[in-house]
């Protein structure tokens, strides 16, 4: 089993401390900040054996360099963009594996966002790392890749088993909800959840983790084959990449 602690850092970005309970191996998804993660790996388990990453972006490989020089620590990422991540040691491609201990991930690339993004996936976990992928209600914007491949890699992670619990890399739910209810007003699950997160942040409570059947309920992103969804976008003869492709450019703009 895996022990999951949500890390606050920088403005809106979270790292996720991991233990698999067996073996008591450390690791830290996507360290943005050193101080943060390491104040908290101080106060907890005092070392730390790996880092995930699962993209290049400084906000996610912020702390690597003096993670790695204060635990030893090695480096897990994707092979697709290892020459980015800084002091990466172990390269991982789609549908490789990485073990925590008795925890294991199934790396999954998901690009668009970045051309070599991936997501740590553990079926025995039932956990997803998916960095700025798939966010809580949204998805990330299309920086070095294409609106098709973001689209299929959302597809992938649809495919997951529902109640998949997803830890992405933001704090971003409240303003997708906004953009969300304003495209599917009448999505009675949308307007309960909203509420929820509206409680979880006056109470200044993390939106995650969140499970991928709640996305599928609520996350238009999730739903570009929705009736309704897309009579709202007048493209009722649209398919599903197209209607992706419209809320993402209107997500841009929101």
């Amino acid at each position: 089993m895996l022990d999951i602690t949500i890390i606050s850092c920088l403005s809106d970005n979270y790292s996720y401390l991991i233990r698999d309970k067996k073996t008591n191996l450390i690791g830290i998804v996507d360290p943005s900040d050193f101080q943060e993660v390491d104040k908290e790996i101080s106060k907890t388990y005092k070392k730390l054996d790996f880092i995930l990453n699962t993209h290049h972006h400084n906000d996610h490989v912020g702390g690597n360099i003096n993670l790695k020089k204060k635990y030893n620590s090695k480096v897990i990422c994707s092979s697709y963009e290892v020459e980015k991540i800084p002091g990466g040691d172990i390269k991982k491609s789609d549908g490789e594996q990485f073990n925590l201990g008795e925890t294991d991930f199934k790396v999954i690339h998901v690009p668009g966002h970045t051309l070599g993004h991936i997501a740590f996936y553990s079926e025995k976990a039932g956990v997803i790392f998916t960095g700025d992928t798939l966010f809580s209600l949204g998805c990330g914007r299309i920086f070095e890749g294409t609106f098709e491949q973001m689209f299929m890699s959302l597809e992938k992670i649809k495919n997951l088993p529902k109640n998949t619990m997803i830890y992405c890399g933001h704090e971003y739910t409240s303003n997708n909800g906004s953009f969300c209810i304003g495209i599917d007003k009448d999505n009675k699950n949308l307007q309960d959840r909203i509420q929820v997160v509206k409680n979880k942040m006056e109470k200044k409570l993390p939106t995650l983790p969140v499970k991928l059947s709640d996305e599928l309920e609520t996350n238009i992103f999730l739903r570009c084959d929705d009736e309704r969804i897309k009579n709202n976008l007048k493209m009722s003869n649209s398919s599903k990449f197209e209607v992706f492709k419209k809320l993402r450019n209107l997500k841009d703009k929101f």
